[in-house]
């Protein structure tokens, strides 16, 4: 039998097979798992991941995009509201969607965060249109701009009521075409690689703490070494931690946790967006999002009486901020024993709803709901993380080389709450300054050479997949019982408990499994679901999204 000896080294971020198949005669051998090396990897592929790609990709710097399953499944192309961004100086201004900002944020924004993304936001915009973005526009040519709740100004740029999805087409052509960017699909991080690997101690107070890359679980089960001059996480958000929720499934804070384990700074996890407005129909997951633009538009929330009921709860009705909104809906679903409320929008003129909101219209219809005509029966999703991986101004997070854009990542923009389209204009002003610093940087780093592979010597149990299946949905029930819209402090300490129990559980199974997508995703929000918990607990008053029991606000607006 001819057998063929195959030596594999890596050049520019490509395998290189030293012995073709004809050529060698002997023992077959593939040496596995593997070394690569990039200039830059990118970790996640939503507008965050891929417009630093885009910016940073050159003859001279390979770009690894490394995404857990498709290009097309991320919560980018679920966005359906739009960009915020001053445009239509005639009416608005900086200092309007600023201002609009730090109310939404309840007063805990960073400043300079919030006007690094307001006054670069019209440049970003010039930017998305070049790389394919098509805007709506007005028949004179200037941009459709919408209104959302929490905005004093139509400043919302769109495109129909699927916004995300324009955007994420045309960025992911962009990097399909720029010969400098390998896309790896189905990849999966399993840890960012730092001092820790290499044998040496390393703690949240340790100051020099340096990502050289991380280990990427391939589609064929190998646990890969991709080495990195710099790395980038965008791994977006972490719905898929609450049983109810708008985000993909693939959001199971895997960035984050990453980045927590490997001892760094994670900010501000107790502020979870919870959408107001999720077409409630039971057995989907995710939960269909009725975007923040209806309410702009007109439209009104009625309980299951179909009475008017903001009224009640804000003097700015249907566009308050969306914290006070789902807590309203909340409140009255909880008052009236209803599992939803619903959405009217049948006063407005039906041409026209269908013409602003196509895809809201055909889905409903798909379920019997006529919107020109029904009202449509909505509640309450996880939908946004305002937290994250703490990073500066340039897009740095605490550990060094290593850098965070998107909804993984915690600029400051959002403080206690997000304003509605605040987060894709963030995710490409917070990617053009990460891959501004970066360039500058790049030169004066090298490759680590004494990272060793990883250790995957674990085997798989045939209870496993049962295990963790069961464990991912007693956590999405701890979390939706106890840490929601509304929280205290008894619902925290139980949900503390039953977690810890969790947690111990599946560091067992995992130091003793073969690693797998599945193990490393229930770690991930194991760890998250932790971090919004302590998080939680250690903020002892209702600031933004965060509402407790134990320190109620002293009044409502």
């Amino acid at each position: 039998m001819t057998h063929v000896l195959r030596f594999f080294w890596t050049f520019g971020g490509n395998e290189v097979n030293l012995c073709p198949e004809s050529a060698v005669a002997g023992a077959c051998l593939e040496f596995r798992p593997m070394t690569k090396e990039y200039d830059y990897l990118v970790i996640g592929s939503g507008i965050a991941g891929m417009s630093f790609a885009l910016k940073v990709a050159s003859e001279d710097h390979r770009v690894a995009l490394v995404c857990k399953s498709r290009l097309e499944e991320a919560n980018t192309a679920l966005a359906q509201g739009g960009v915020a961004s001053v445009t239509n100086l005639e009416v608005d201004d900086f200092d309007k969607h600023i201002h609009d900002t730090m109310v939404a944020g309840d007063w805990i924004s960073d400043p300079a965060a919030v006007e690094k993304v307001v006054r670069e936001a019209p440049s970003q915009i010039r930017q998305l249109i070049q790389w394919g973005v098509d805007f709506d526009r007005k028949e004179d040519g200037s941009f459709d701009l919408h209104r959302e709740g929490g905005h004093s100004e139509f400043r919302i740029l769109h495109h129909a009521d699927n916004t995300g999805f324009e955007i994420q087409e045309s960025l992911i052509k962009a990097v399909r075409e720029n010969p400098y960017i390998d896309v790896l699909e189905d990849h999966f991080a399993v840890e960012i690689i730092t001092q820790h690997h290499l044998g040496k101690f390393v703690t949240r107070r340790t100051p020099d703490i340096t990502c050289y890359g991380a280990y990427i679980l391939t589609p064929e089960g190998n646990v890969d070494t991709y080495l990195a001059k710099v790395t980038l996480m965008a791994t977006g958000g972490v719905g898929a931690v609450y049983l109810t929720t708008t985000n993909p499934l693939v959001a199971t804070g895997d960035g984050i946790a990453m980045v927590y384990r490997a001892k760094g700074t994670v900010k501000d996890m107790e502020f979870i967006q919870f959408h107001p407005t999720a077409l409630f129909h039971p057995g989907d997951r995710p939960s269909f999002l009725i975007t923040e633009a209806m309410r702009g538009y007109g439209a009104i929330l009625r309980n299951l009486k179909g009475e008017r009921f903001m009224e009640k709860y804000d003097g700015r009705l249907e566009l308050a901020p969306r914290d006070v909104v789902a807590r309203a809906i909340d409140s009255e679903m909880k008052l009236h024993g209803d599992d939803h409320v619903f959405l009217d929008v049948t006063h407005k003129d039906p041409e026209e709803t269908r013409r602003h909101f196509p895809n809201i219209y055909k889905k409903c219809l798909s379920l019997g709901i006529d919107i020109t005509k029904d009202y449509i029966p909505v509640a309450p999703a996880a939908h946004y993380l305002c937290g994250g991986i703490k990073v500066d101004l340039n897009g740095e997070s605490s550990i060094r080389r290593l850098y965070a854009v998107g909804e993984c990542s915690c600029t400051g923009l959002h403080g206690g709450n997000r304003l509605a389209s605040n987060s894709l204009i963030e995710a490409v002003v917070y990617a053009d300054a990460a891959a501004r610093h970066a360039r500058e940087q790049i030169d004066h780093y090298t490759f680590r050479t004494d990272v060793p592979s990883w250790n995957d010597d674990g085997t798989r149990h045939p209870e496993e997949m049962v295990l963790i299946t069961q464990s991912i949905r007693e956590v999405n029930q701890i979390m939706g019982t106890y840490v929601g819209i509304v929280r205290s402090n008894l619902r925290l300490d139980r949900a503390w408990n039953r977690l810890d129990i969790l947690y111990e559980e599946t560091e067992r199974l995992f130091k003793c499994s073969k690693v797998s997508r599945e193990i490393c995703e229930l770690r991930n929000i194991i760890n998250v679901g932790y971090l919004i918990m302590r998080q939680a607990k250690e903020r002892k008053e209702s600031r933004g999204l965060h509402y407790t029991l134990d320190y109620p606000p002293a009044s409502h607006k």
